[in-house]
């Protein structure tokens, strides 16, 4: 049985706007976003990323089959983002992934840590329709990024980063719109000024600062000690201000994840953050073996797949997870004083 929807959101970049404000154990719609972790692999050590530290699942790419059946029971798809704990420009079909999207009308961004992003691999992104690609550079400088990503690919990224966009610009093509990502840490807030100019010089547009979600206890450089989140200092305050106004006399936007501005999204909105949150209701994601997981925030703010796994697509129809038992229990939790776990440390800027 397929899953179907009346109406997608007009806006694609805003599926969760679909999502009626009443909220209940059952989803009165089918999603409108599909999260699909094409690949699990990396070649990157990122250090607030939980694959680095721990085995999550056996190292695998979604084979075209699996990614086919998935689509084809969310006939009224709106919006697909193609990346999971893993980077997806080491998948060879990612093109084909994309074009069978397109073909469809759907909106289709993947995050990439742009080490393959070479002239031949930008030119079959292009030519096969992506509509956003984000670059998760997490640095202003080659010395800070090998800190935290755990490799010397600075001044790579930077050069084919740029090459895409002076090929872009050259070529005529709006497509897709590119934007530079630095995951908010006490360690590397300070470079986002820095991060906001070099984003200009590469001819990119959008900055995003990025929330660090992390598990209670820790791993790597995502750890408590490193968040921003409701504890930012003056000096931090400081940095993102004199970010924005670079941004402004650059033509360089500067926002945060979770569709907010910086500031706010590192400010505490309520006491139960949680209870906001309509991904739930309006989207699914899926590993590359199939696993059902809340979103894509969840292996990286909880241990242990086991413990958030809301059905098998290789066993299961979408139909059967989406309404079954497991996750009518999830939405009952977070609707609730106890969140499921993943849920506790992410918050409403994080769900939207």
């Amino acid at each position: 049985m397929s899953l179907s929807i009346e109406k997608p959101a007009a806006d694609p970049r805003r599926y969760f706007e679909a999502v009626a404000p009443e909220r209940a154990r059952r989803a009165a719609a089918p999603p409108v976003c599909l999260y699909l972790e094409v690949t699990n692999r990396c070649n990157l050590l990122c250090e607030t990323c939980p694959r680095t530290f721990e085995a999550l699942e056996p190292p695998a790419d979604m084979s075209m089959a699996l990614f086919r059946s998935i689509i084809d029971q969310v006939p009224a798809l709106s919006r697909a983002v193609l990346h999971g704990v893993g980077e997806p420009m080491l998948v060879k079909h990612l093109p084909d992934m994309i074009r069978t999207l397109k073909e469809r009308g759907v909106y289709v961004l993947f995050n990439t840590n742009g080490t393959l992003l070479r002239e031949k691999r930008f030119r079959e992104l292009i030519d096969a329709g992506l509509d956003e690609l984000r670059v998760s550079l997490d640095a202003a400088d080659a010395a800070t990024y090998a800190l935290v990503r755990g490799k010397p690919f600075f001044d790579r990224i930077v050069r084919d980063v740029t090459r895409l966009t002076a090929y872009q610009q050259e070529a005529g093509v709006g497509h897709p719109r590119v934007s530079l990502w630095l995951t908010g840490l006490k360690e590397t807030i300070d470079q986002l000024p820095a991060f906001v100019r070099l984003a200009a010089r590469m001819g990119v547009a959008e900055v995003h600062l990025q929330r660090l979600v992390f598990d209670e206890d820790g791993f790597g450089m995502a750890r408590a000690e490193s968040s921003l989140f409701e504890q930012t200092r003056e000096a931090e305050k400081a940095a993102i201000d004199a970010a924005q106004a670079i941004g402004r006399t650059l033509g360089v936007t500067l926002d945060a994840s979770g569709a907010t501005e910086p500031g706010l999204s590192l400010q505490k909105q309520e006491e139960k953050a949680w209870s906001g949150c309509r991904r739930p209701w309006s989207l699914m994601y899926f590993t590359a073996n199939g696993r059902a997981l809340p979103c894509c925030i969840a292996p990286f703010s909880a241990r242990g797949y086991e413990n958030y796994t809301l059905g098998d697509a290789t066993r299961q129809t979408l139909d059967e997870i989406w309404n079954g038992p497991v996750y009518q229990e999830f939405r009952a939790a977070l609707l609730s004083d106890a969140p499921p776990k993943p849920c506790r440390n992410c918050g409403l800027r994080w769900s939207l």
